[in-house]
């Protein structure tokens, strides 16, 4: 019986015949990308599609998945079979021949010639197979539906009836076409998410990750509940440049999980801080898991307006998570970290020389509009450069191990190129079949032009649509299904598109299938359901914040100064008093009617000003509200604590 080599049994090339060919082909890939990224090709005069090198990247990325991803996920490979190394060679061979034909190919697929649809067949086939043995069922189940709908959409009775379409068709189209598999999602997978994710290993090489963490470690550690504070720094960080909620709580998780609970925190809690901190980073500029590069090319905009759209948001969602470590820690008496287990700060601000990479990724990205591939890569450049001159802690990376991390960032991006050659099957089926017509449709008559209503079952749509999906192909299948239908009832593109990413993104801590927080639970040793609601409840701003930026623009960067600060004001005065009515604590622990007037004036604050007429009168009573309720129990506290003394 041939297996995947469980126990040393199989047939076929060891793994350790096979992995040094899956290194050198990650390895290329790596070079492929920083070379389309520098526009070599046209310095050396070549000219070729964009498509073609598309396909280049995901010709290389199907051998790589099929030599050291087993057929059944999470079994020990010591042994490739025979079977895995075919599929490698096939897949090589059938996206290799529609690299090279594609200018040949590329008007013939309306006449379905077997040269267009036979590749496209076996493309789509290991490529769907390529992606369950990374990411699981869940995704793979999801797109072979809009494939089935494709074949037979007009059997659809209502208004989700869609225009079918032949096999050949469809698999010439979904293999060659620029809205299918060489599509939009590859474009920003093969240049802009690569370049990033050899940025991340590169830190993670170098020291960098060591460094941020010994730095919020030095600079959290000495306050209450500074390990979860020092969890949701790092996590909040590494989130955004990781790609995954799941695979930053993996790994961040394994360190900070176990330090939050020595520090007294019940298990569920600990393991809930790290899986909301995570998540956010899928929400924190300027990476974003990749979504924002994504979104910029959907919305047809530059980088830097995703990037200050979001920013508000996501600071207002870590600001939330942060008073709520910081309350829990009041509250159950938590005391900071164990001078010994600080670091010294001489030491740690050795390491101040990573900074560099991110002032020059920012100033190359918004002072001098570069594309953000090419900044990723400068930014590259800095740190190599500084690690070799000044290293971290007495340490500097070898030139060998520098340069093993292009094979490294190869094998990092499999899933991610994966996901995003898979959704373009998605955008393709909505455009040859009417389906993102149909669909808006039916939304907007469900909504019955309510906005309220129409937000909530967006909401309710993109967390069930969400569950279980990595954050790339959660937010391109619901940027296609559900965005155009708010864009329709006259939300802002941009708050629409970051709206779904949210509630996409809060499927991760949502249960009943909350990945992150199922992930975190299994290191902290938690219940998962205990862990999943903790977790809603850190991460309740979430929830709110999108409704509240849909209706008023400025928590978006989007308007004058005056009434953005007001906002941002505004919002953190009401994420403050619902973060205490939450924890149940402020000075002091809160009686359930304060705990109410705390959630009931912050809810009062938080809404902006322009969210509707007579906003401001709401925010004016929240705020002041707010604050004499804060004074008040400062006061009384203070009270309580000189009497017991004398």
């Amino acid at each position: 019986m041939q297996t995947d080599g469980v126990g040393g049994v199989g047939r076929g090339p060891s793994i350790e015949i096979c992995r040094p060919i899956a290194d050198v082909l990650a390895g290329l890939l790596t070079l492929a990308a920083v070379a389309w990224a520098i526009s070599l090709p046209r310095y050396l005069g070549v000219g070729f599609y964009p498509q073609q090198f598309f396909a280049l990247i995901l010709g290389l990325v199907l051998p790589i998945a099929f030599l050291t991803l087993p057929a059944r996920r999470g079994a020990a490979r010591r042994r490739v079979p025979w079977l895995d190394v075919v599929l490698a060679i096939v897949s090589a061979l059938a996206v290799g021949y529609i690299a090279l034909r594609y200018p040949d190919l590329i008007n013939q697929i309306f006449a379905r010639p077997p040269e267009v649809w036979i590749p496209g067949i076996i493309t789509i086939a290991l490529t769907l197979e390529a992606l369950r043995r990374a990411t699981g069922w869940a995704l793979v189940i999801i797109i072979s539906a809009f494939l089935l709908y494709g074949l037979f959409g007009d059997l659809v009775p209502g208004r989700l009836q869609g225009r079918a379409q032949g096999w050949q068709l469809l698999s010439g189209y979904m293999a060659f076409d620029a809205n299918g598999i060489l599509g939009l999602p590859m474009s920003v997978a093969s240049t802009i998410v690569i370049a990033f994710i050899l940025f991340g290993v590169l830190l993670g090489l170098t020291g960098g990750s060591n460094f941020f963490t010994d730095a919020a470690m030095l600079g959290m550690g000495r306050f209450r509940g500074g390990s979860m504070k020092i969890s949701v720094l790092a996590s909040g960080l590494f989130g955004s440049i990781s790609g995954s909620a799941v695979a930053n709580v993996v790994g961040t998780g394994v360190v900070t999980i176990p330090m939050i609970k020595r520090d007294g925190y019940p298990s569920h809690k600990a393991a809930a801080i790290e899986a909301v901190a995570s998540t956010g980073g899928q929400l924190m500029p300027p990476v974003m898991g990749a979504a924002a590069f994504l979104m910029a090319e959907f919305l047809s905009v530059s980088y830097s307006v995703v990037v200050l759209a979001a920013l508000i948001p996501a600071l207002l969602y870590y600001i939330a998570v942060f008073i709520q470590a910081d309350l829990e820690a009041a509250r159950l008496g938590i005391a900071p970290v164990p001078k010994s287990d600080i670091p010294p700060a001489k030491g740690v601000l050795g390491g101040a020389h990573f900074l560099l990479g991110f002032a020059i990724l920012i100033y190359v990205l918004f002072a001098l509009n570069w594309q953000p591939e090419r900044a990723a890569l400068i930014a590259v450049v800095s740190i190599i450069a500084t690690s070799l001159a000044i290293g971290y802690r007495g340490k500097r990376p070898s030139v060998r191990a520098i340069g093993a991390s292009l094979s490294t960032t190869g094998h990092a991006v499999v899933e991610i190129v994966l996901i995003s050659a898979a959704s373009g099957l998605v955008i393709g089926i909505l455009n040859l079949t009417g389906l993102s017509f149909n669909l808006t449709y039916a939304l907007v008559q469900l909504g019955g032009s309510s906005i309220i209503l129409l937000l909530g079952l967006s909401a309710i749509v993109c967390i069930v649509l969400g569950m279980g999906l990595p954050t790339l192909g959660v937010y391109v299948l619901l940027a296609a299904l559900v965005a155009p239908a708010l864009v329709e009832l006259g939300i802002q593109p941009i708050a629409a598109h970051l709206y779904v990413l949210y509630f996409g993104m809060m499927s991760m801590i949502t249960p009943p299938i909350a990945m992150a927080a199922f992930a975190a639970a299994a290191i902290g040793k938690a219940p998962a359901m205990a862990t999943g609601f903790a977790a809603m409840r850190f991460g309740w701003s979430a929830y709110v914040v999108p409704v509240l930026f849909v209706f008023s623009p400025s928590l978006l960067m989007m308007g004058d100064s005056f009434h953005i600060g007001l906002a941002v004001t505004t919002a953190v005065v009401g994420v403050w008093l619902i973060s205490a009515a939450l924890a149940g604590y402020f000075a002091s622990i809160l009686s359930p009617a304060k705990r109410c007037l705390f959630a009931i004036l912050g809810l009062a604050a938080l809404v902006p000003a322009g969210a509707f007429p007579g906003a401001l009168y709401s925010d004016i009573i929240g705020v002041v509200g707010g604050a004499a309720l804060m004074a008040a129990e400062i006061v009384r506290e203070r009270r309580s604590t000189v009497g017991a003394r004398s």
